[in-house]
């Protein structure tokens, strides 16, 4: 599996230590930046990965924030991107399992490095289950054209 990752400068000390994790275990990490700490907005890099697992079929990305929560919400604004904000082993499962989540997001103000860790084992061990969630998967990515 080939992985794009990005961050903001506040989750930029975790982003290393990610990609590495996802290269012991086999996968290609895509560092698309920033690659110094300083402050740069987090919009702007979940457009990067978004952008480019949308253009690249069969690829995955991670987002690392303080708290992932910006991550994760500019993420979800691109049609087709299903992103998850995990900052336990559940739901990390439970986002590919259930959810078919193409994006990772991470908080690395409020994730240690163990937890960081577990997270990432619990994501790359689960895979999607299809069946009964690929109906709700589908109505997730038709509420990408909703406008209310």
């Amino acid at each position: 599996m080939t992985y794009y990752i990005g961050a903001d400068h506040a989750g930029i000390e975790i982003k290393a230590f990610v990609k590495e994790l996802f290269e012991k275990r086999g996968h290609e990490v895509i560092d698309l930046g920033p690659f110094k700490k300083d402050r740069v907005d987090y919009p702007d890099f979940a457009a990067k990965v978004c952008e480019t697992v949308l253009e690249n079929k069969d690829t995955k990305g991670i987002l690392i924030c303080g708290t992932g929560l910006g991550m994760s919400m500019a993420a979800n604004k691109f049609d087709g991107i299903r992103a998850a904000l995990c900052h336990n082993t559940f739901s990390a499962q439970m986002a590919r399992e259930h959810n078919d989540a193409n994006i990772l997001c991470l908080g690395e103000r409020v994730s240690g490095y163990g937890m960081v860790e577990a997270i990432v084992d619990a994501w790359d061990k689960s895979e999607f289950q299809g069946g009964r969630h690929s109906q709700r998967v589908d109505k997730i990515n038709k509420l990408s054209s909703c406008r209310i």
